[in-house]
């Protein structure tokens, strides 16, 4: 059995921590895996009962300091893949991607086989792209779009797709485990999932929802995600729909709150491959999502989802400024909750395009790749 060491910054909520939990028990009966972190704060993902080992080098401030960090993360990663006698070592986003090409892979050819998970289309702007296309085995780019990217830009003979996989019926069994607690009983919910991040456009969903709220006063929102959002609770006491919209926080099992939504609203302006997307779309909530850079274009094919224009990236938490692309947002939103057939058309639309992303498939690519 091949030995696999997957490598994230932290066990913590986010998407490329989300990707490598899943993916270490999903292979764990194909591989012997194991996992490297740099910080073992906050695990918040059940990795059951595989290895894990903090490399205890978590995040620093300063631009030497975070030099310094990177060549002692490499240096803990060689010595564990050599003691480990690693043959694959995977890496999910920029920081894990960089400890593992110096882990004896910058300078050598030698020892494990080198793949680099590009989670994101903000790993586009690192200036270490260049060296990961000639470094690595593989390069494992979480969408369709982000590779062809980087095939293009880099001449890149290496780039592969990996997006993410679900597990439905696992989440749909999740859903039923337990009851969410809201605070509403009644109304027609939308929801939204993200940590508070400015990428995440959460000034746009409130504002799109204040205009929804305005011409549907049954509909609530409900936003789920680590964080604060302290400016943006002010901003929806400021829209007046703060008795509409519930901050639900970080949940480990965020399904029984996801399956309690009619529909999901993604405003994001950047994305790689957005999981929480998908992951709605399994639980048959009708989809409305930006056209960010890459992800929801891919993911809806032109008809399992709607797309909407992408929004400014510059957070305005003006509730007096409404931008004519969230108004035009909302008319559709509405015009989409009118029209129960064609809600019912995109709730069965949205559990057939998640099907699509299946464990299985995610399996047979990289057993497949591992005996390259």
């Amino acid at each position: 059995m091949k030995k696999l060491l997957l490598i994230v910054p932290s066990l913590h909520q986010g998407g490329a921590e989300k990707v490598c939990a899943a993916t270490a028990v999903a292979l764990k009966p194909y591989f012997d895996v194991h996992i490297a972190i740099f910080d073992s704060k906050n695990i918040d993902f059940d990795v059951e009962d595989i290895p894990v080992t903090d490399l205890g080098l978590p995040s620093r401030p300063g631009k030497l300091a975070k030099v310094l960090n990177v060549l002692r993360r490499a240096h803990r990663l060689k010595r564990l893949k050599r003691k480990e006698q690693i043959d694959i070592a995977y890496s999910f986003g920029p920081t894990a991607n960089l400890a593992n090409v110096f882990a004896g892979r910058l300078f050598s050819r030698k020892g494990a086989k080198c793949w680099l998970g590009i989670m994101s289309y903000m790993d586009m702007d690192s200036s270490w792209l260049g060296v990961f296309c000639r470094k690595a085995d593989r390069l494992l780019c979480c969408s369709e779009t982000l590779r062809g990217m980087i095939e293009k830009k880099y001449a890149c003979g290496c780039a592969y797709t990996l997006t993410g996989f679900f597990d439905i019926p696992q989440m749909q069994a999740l859903a039923e485990q337990e009851e969410a607690e809201l605070p509403w009983q009644d109304g027609r919910i939308l929801v939204s999932m993200g940590r508070e991040d400015v990428v995440k456009g959460f000034w746009h969903l409130l504002k799109i929802f204040s205009l929804v709220h305005d011409k549907l006063p049954d509909t609530k929102l409900l936003i789920i995600g680590n964080g604060e959002f302290t400016d943006y609770r002010k901003l929806a006491a400021d829209l007046g729909v703060s008795d509409a919209v519930y901050f639900a926080g970080l949940q480990r099992n965020p399904y029984p709150y996801l399956k309690k939504g009619v529909l999901y609203l993604l405003t994001s302006y950047w994305e790689g491959f957005p999981n929480a997307l998908v992951e709605a779309m399994s639980l048959g909530l009708a989809a409305v999502a930006t056209d960010c850079m890459t992800g929801p274009a891919e993911i809806f094919d032109g008809k399992y989802g709607v797309l909407v224009p992408n929004m400014g990236k510059d957070p305005d938490m003006d509730a007096a400024h409404i931008e004519e692309d969230e108004r035009n947002t909302a008319s559709r939103v509405v015009s989409l909750l009118e029209n129960e057939e064609e809600m019912a058309r995109y709730s069965r639309l949205s559990v057939e395009r998640a099907g699509v992303y299946s464990k299985e498939a995610y399996i047979h690519k990289i057993r497949e790749w591992s005996v390259d």
